[in-house]
């Protein structure tokens, strides 16, 4: 457990200095998580295994990852309504779309953190490993979907929305039909060759579509092309990929002592790029809006300069300002912990599951392992800044989240002691 301890302490050496920089230097950390992922995603895809003849099975996951991922979402939205905003404005729907906006970042689990974590731990050979590589992986997917509908409540239907999921299917697709099949090099300089591709492609298509139309730009996480090329690579003949999968320490991919060495590498840096990739904390209460106004034209006295329409419609002046008043620290930290705690319950609907697959010990450790969060929640954070909000409940979030990353080794801890009784 080592390991585990080491990147757990990565995580918060990562996390601290997030708050020290802020946006200084982010753009980088964003490119270097983005290629840190992509290499660890292509080995996980090299690893993965799919039974074809059971097409079936997927579903029901797909269905139990989807669950997991609502459930989180749904009580932290429904928290920031109803437990952190006045009666009057219950009703309103712009607080309902800024909540289950922000409220996404509870959703996805962190695949990056989760695979390294119990590689590390020595996992790998489990039944919960292999069953938490596709729910993982699956709700993630979903978080992207869904954040689909959101958007469009935020700025409307956009054709860039669409293009995401036509891109999803094929890459869904590709990894079905060509599981390793596709013969290219997989030693450890071609795998970051091909993550740092894959994350410039990925970067290009969003400040491409940023330039065409910057209220919906196009975000393709890394996550899934990473992975369905990792799927689709061929593995050497007479060589094993799961030799050595119960040795704690174990990364995934190629069992070459080189590869593993620079496998551990990637994932220790990778845990400073999640910590690192936090958005800022702000605990101060959120800075007024200026007054927009429209130009008056010379000798047109009658066009008077007129305010932007107010959000809240039908909400008085001052229950707006009291949802978006600093709470305190006292009632922070205790919105801090129930969100907390509310995401982390929801991400328990897999241990109600698969009760002829797997005991009621390993169920557990199963739900337990989908606590960890990082990158994805992170990324739901930032793109609720970019559209404006503020406030407590994304303050609430933010730190939410950070506990989490905190408390992810601990999670990882209590995982192995289920396995292990």
């Amino acid at each position: 457990m080592r390991k585990v301890l080491l990147y757990s302490l990565l995580l918060v050496g990562g996390l601290a200095a997030s708050q020290i920089l802020g946006d200084r230097g982010e753009h980088v950390v964003k490119l270097l998580t983005m290629v840190a992922l992509g290499f660890i995603m292509i080995h996980v895809g090299y690893e993965f295994e799919i039974d074809k003849s059971r097409p079936g099975q997927y579903g029901w996951d797909y269905v139990v990852a989807a669950t997991a991922a609502a459930f989180p979402w749904l009580f932290c939205a429904l928290y920031f309504v109803y437990a952190m905003a006045p009666p009057e404005m219950w009703g309103s729907q712009d607080l309902w779309t800024e909540a289950l906006l922000v409220a996404r970042f509870a959703s996805p689990t962190s695949a990056g953190v989760l695979f390294s974590m119990l590689a590390a731990a020595g996992l790998s050979a489990t039944w919960l490993f292999r069953k938490a590589r596709i729910l993982a992986i699956f709700d993630d997917l979903d978080t992207i979907l869904l954040m689909i509908p959101l958007k469009i409540m935020m700025v409307g239907f956009r054709w860039q929305l669409a293009l995401v999921v036509v891109a999803i299917a094929v890459l869904l697709w590709l990894a079905w039909r060509y599981l390793h099949e596709v013969r290219l090099p997989i030693s450890w300089p071609w795998v970051m060759l091909y993550s740092a591709v894959i994350a410039l492609i990925c970067e290009g298509i969003f400040l491409a579509s940023h330039v065409i139309d910057d209220t919906v730009p196009i975000h393709l996480e890394v996550l899934l092309p990473a992975f369905a090329l990792g799927c689709v690579l061929r593995r050497p003949l007479r060589q094993d990929p799961h030799v050595d999968d119960a040795r704690e320490g174990h990364e995934q991919g190629p069992e070459h002592p080189t590869e593993q060495h620079v496998a551990t590498l990637v994932s220790a840096a990778f845990m400073v790029l999640v910590g690192l990739s936090m958005p800022p904390i702000n605990l101060g209460p959120p800075a007024e809006p200026m007054p927009q106004a429209v130009a008056v034209p010379e000798g047109n006295p009658t066009l008077a300069a007129e305010p932007a329409p107010r959000k809240y419609a039908g909400v008085s002046p001052e229950a707006v300002a009291s949802q978006k008043a600093f709470p305190g620290w006292g009632m922070l930290a205790f919105h801090v912990l129930i969100v907390t705690a509310l995401s982390n319950l929801g991400k328990m609907f897999p241990a109600l599951c698969y009760r002829r697959e797997a005991t009621r010990r390993e169920r557990l450790a199963l739900s337990i392992g989908m606590f960890p969060r990082g990158e994805v929640g992170a990324g739901v954070l930032v793109i609720s800044l970019s559209y404006g909000l503020s406030g407590p409940a994304l303050t609430v979030g933010v730190l939410s989240l950070a506990l989490n990353l905190l408390a992810t080794g601990l999670f990882i801890l209590s995982v192995k002691r289920l396995l292990g009784r």
